[in-house]
């Protein structure tokens, strides 16, 4: 089927983002600087143990100048995990940099992510194929997946693959995981002798894969400005409805960057931050008096509507829901085909309450029945309870609702909607902003395989100082690692970033959350910007600016 585009698909194919100075002169005008041999972020002695051949490496510049011994390439690339705007922003920034030092060089498309890679299943991408995906959103020049590379007859079909087509590299464009596994593949790579270095690249909506080299991921940017807009219109909207509530589930489960840079962004009534919550181990009670407080005070004034914000993973975060699970993951090991057969919801709560804690089942007993279903039902593939599909957002509208209707003081009137904005956000059309940062990603990448550097992860820092003083390089992956428990053993993954309850954009947000309730200080972001003043165009995010 031919690729299709629309009037604006059109418009962006012909922006060319911009590059740092460092790296504009193409791969035959970039020279590497090494800096000093370099540590994991902690478990040292573990992580040097898993990671001989590649631990220690030195963090690494570009810098304007003549590079020797520039040649042709051949480079795979590989899109692994979930969307993210900017993924063929990143494919061509690899494809124009390894086209500047010679124009025999490829660029190989592995096709449906990693598993793509073992199978060795690909297509060329050309200049034509090349030229009608640039500056668009989504993952469908070569498609994406969420196959594991973790055991020795991947990574052996993996050598096989590299060595057939002759590949000086293997670009992994991925999260924290995806870029863990290809650190563990180029380990793999530099034990067997194997020429073809293997490079990552920072991907995630979520935001936490970044720290002191990578300042943010790429995709976050795009994916949070989209849902402010969003939540900007829905925000207008209780502000001339003046009768419903809303409550936004954002996407991120395990940090809650979104929802705080989106917060930011509009200045909601009410916004959760996972982190605070498990800080001050705050119970379920307590974060739905927190918002009923809110709602109370607002109804006081005649003002019976207002905009709440929840985070994905919240529920992870309030400890007696995070032992609740805990619990249910373990004793349904046990008993899952009894509570199966049961056909009805509070049957199954019976059942599994008798090989809970008396707290997690008096936890489990008090949750509407709707969400019981869904920790008893939703199970992934290793049995375990899908949080990501737990419909927090209407539990708390839920248990809203029953708090405030029992407080004598409350005269005013609660209506609700529900909503979730993920998806909406992951294919978008990047930003300038990302357009730009992905495919400087993509070009470092290049100059990665082109210097033969391996086990590393393309960085591009300094961000919030315009592009030409961005500092492109490469950070050494395991630097970036830590040791934790997965599935019952110890595993070498990047350490993920939460947000920080002491940084300047927690700080902001606290500082101003209690004007925001009482107020509608709404701010209307709008939908993103591609062509006009720099200031509107080309804006960076509030966690940026802010220096978080």
């Amino acid at each position: 089927m031919p690729h299709t585009r629309s009037t604006l698909c059109n418009a962006r194919i012909g922006y060319q983002p911009k590059l740092p100075s460092s790296l504009k002169n193409g791969l035959t005008g970039v020279v590497v600087e090494k800096g000093e041999a370099t540590e994991s972020v902690a478990d040292q002695e573990k992580i040097k143990a898993l990671f001989p051949n590649t631990y220690g490496a030195p963090v690494v510049k570009f810098k304007s100048g003549a590079a020797e011994g520039v040649r042709p390439l051949t480079v795979g690339a590989v899109l692994s995990g979930g969307q993210a705007p900017g993924g063929h922003n990143v494919i061509s920034g690899i494809y124009d940099g390894v086209k500047s030092a010679s124009k025999e060089s490829r660029v190989l498309g592995f096709l449906n992510g990693p598993g793509g890679l073992v199978d060795g299943k690909f297509m060329e991408i050309d200049d034509e194929l090349m030229d009608k995906y640039r500056n668009s959103g989504g993952f469908d020049l070569i498609g994406s997946g969420r196959t594991k590379l973790e055991d020795e007859s991947q990574f052996k079909a993996c050598i096989e693959v590299a060595n057939k087509n002759n590949l000086d590299a293997i670009v992994v464009i991925g999260g924290d995981d995806s870029n863990t596994n290809a650190a563990v593949l180029a380990e793999y790579f530099k034990t067997n002798n194997v020429a073809c270095s293997v490079v990552g690249c920072p991907k995630t909506i979520d935001g936490d894969l970044k720290n002191k080299h990578i300042e943010t991921p790429f995709g976050f940017d795009t994916a949070a400005k989209t849902y402010a807009s969003l939540i900007g219109n829905i925000a207008r909207d209780a502000n001339s409805a003046k009768k419903y509530w809303h409550f936004v589930k954002l996407m991120g489960r395990s940090a809650s960057h979104i929802g705080l840079e989106v917060a930011l962004q509009t200045q909601p009534n009410v916004c959760l931050i996972s982190e605070e919550v498990e800080a001050k181990q705050m119970t379920l009670g307590q974060v739905v008096a927190e918002i009923a407080d809110v709602v109370e005070a607002r109804a006081a004034e005649g003002k019976n509507f207002g905009v709440a914000l929840i985070p994905e993973g919240l529920v992870e975060f309030i400890p007696e829901m995070k032992a609740l699970i805990k619990e249910l993951n373990d004793a349904l090991v046990g008993c899952e085909a009894e509570v199966e057969a049961a056909s009805k919801v509070d049957e199954k709560v019976a059942i599994i309450s008798k090989h809970l804690s008396e707290d997690s089942a008096a936890v489990l007993m008090e949750l509407p029945e709707g969400i019981q279903a869904q920790l008893l039902l939703d199970r992934d593939p290793h049995g375990n309870v899908q949080v990501s599909l737990i419909e927090t957002e209407k539990l708390l509208i839920e248990l809203v609702g029953k708090e405030v209707k029992k407080r004598p003081g409350f005269k005013g009137k609660f209506k609700a909607l529900n909503h979730f904005f993920g998806y909406e956000g992951r294919c978008a059309h990047p930003s300038n902003f990302d357009s730009d940062y992905a495919y400087a990603l993509g070009y470092s990448a290049a100059v990665l395989a082109q210097n033969k550097l391996t086990g590393y992860i393309s960085s591009v820092s300094n961000l919030k100082s315009g592009v030409d003083n961005w500092e492109a390089g490469g950070v050494p992956t395991s630097m970036l690692m830590n040791i934790e428990r997965r599935h019952g053993e110890d595993k070498p993954v990047i350490q993920k970033a939460l947000v920080d309850l002491e940084g300047p954009a927690f700080k902001k947000f606290a500082e101003h959350r209690d004007e925001w309730a009482k107020t509608e200080s709404y701010l209307y972001p709008g939908a993103i910007q591609y062509f006009g003043p720099p200031e509107v165009c080309d804006a960076i995010t509030e966690t940026l600016k802010l220096g978080a």
